[in-house]
């Protein structure tokens, strides 16, 4: 197994935060970990970097037990995060970003060609590579926090709540890049609010509760099941609605208007 986390538990203080929460991702997929604030999406990837201790439970990747081993050590095994909020370094140039997210390497050159995959997949920030990032605006901030994460070539790519604060059309492009990235061999365990964009481009979803697993599946059929749609994509099922009054609508005026007609023959 790529990725594999049983059993994880974690407090912050006297609160419980993860609750048993256990779940796998294989090489090369994009897995999902949905559900409501709260939930506990955030500190799940938080504990997979290193940056909370869980409790009790196990983490490994690619057989090897990360649950006690330090962020920094993480990152070299080839496990990056994408952090909610972007968290850039404001007073740095766009440039200097990037770079700090290679700094576990020391191999120029490849670091020279990891920088030209990210102008290839973000050309926006080629053009900006000299400008403050402080400056950006908050598509592209987030689009330099992806980048700096994938400096850090990556086999698995972490990424909190990219869609945050972005505008639909961003949040489209942002989800094809995701996608662009899979497609070359990264695989992504992604934490993501509009459940509807993550499952719509995931291949496996778990959805959280409270600290808990509550459904898992493919995302196909999570995205078919009622329960989740009624949960977390109530714009489908506001449609769907919208669409069973419309019909119950006509059918009534056809019914009063036959009603009608009968009575004046």
């Amino acid at each position: 197994m790529f990725l594999q986390v049983e059993d994880l538990n974690v407090f912050y203080g006297a609160i419980q935060a993860l609750h048993g929460v256990s779940f796998s991702v294989e090489e090369k997929e994009i897995v999902s970990l949905i559900g409501a604030n709260g939930a506990g999406k955030s500190t799940t990837l938080r504990a997979i970097s290193g940056l909370v201790r869980p409790k009790s439970g196990r983490i490994t990747y690619q057989g090897r037990d990360l649950t006690r081993m330090r962020a920094h050590s993480i990152v070299g095994l080839g496990i990056s995060q994408c952090p909610e909020g972007r968290r850039i370094f404001t007073n740095l140039s766009v440039l200097e970003n990037l770079e700090m997210g290679a700094y576990t390497r020391s191999d120029r050159k490849e670091i020279a060609d990891s920088l030209e995959r990210v102008f290839h997949h973000f050309p926006r920030l080629k053009e900006r590579r000299r400008q403050e990032a402080g400056t950006l605006s908050g598509g592209e901030q987030q689009m330099l926090a992806m980048g700096r994460a994938l400096m850090a070539r990556p086999r698995l790519l972490l990424l909190d709540e990219p869609s945050m604060g972005l505008s639909p059309i961003l949040v489209e492009e942002i989800f094809k890049i995701i996608k662009d990235i899979n497609a070359e061999g990264t695989t992504v365990l992604l934490v993501e609010q509009n459940a509807a964009m993550a499952l719509a481009i995931s291949n496996r979803a778990y959805v959280l509760e409270t600290g808990r697993v509550i459904a898992h599946g493919p995302a196909a059929e999570l995205r078919a099941d009622k329960r989740i749609r009624a949960a977390y994509l109530g714009d489908v099922i506001e449609t769907d609605a919208a669409g069973a009054a419309g019909a119950a609508g006509a059918a009534g005026a056809a019914g009063a208007a036959g009603a009608a007609g009968a009575a004046l023959s």
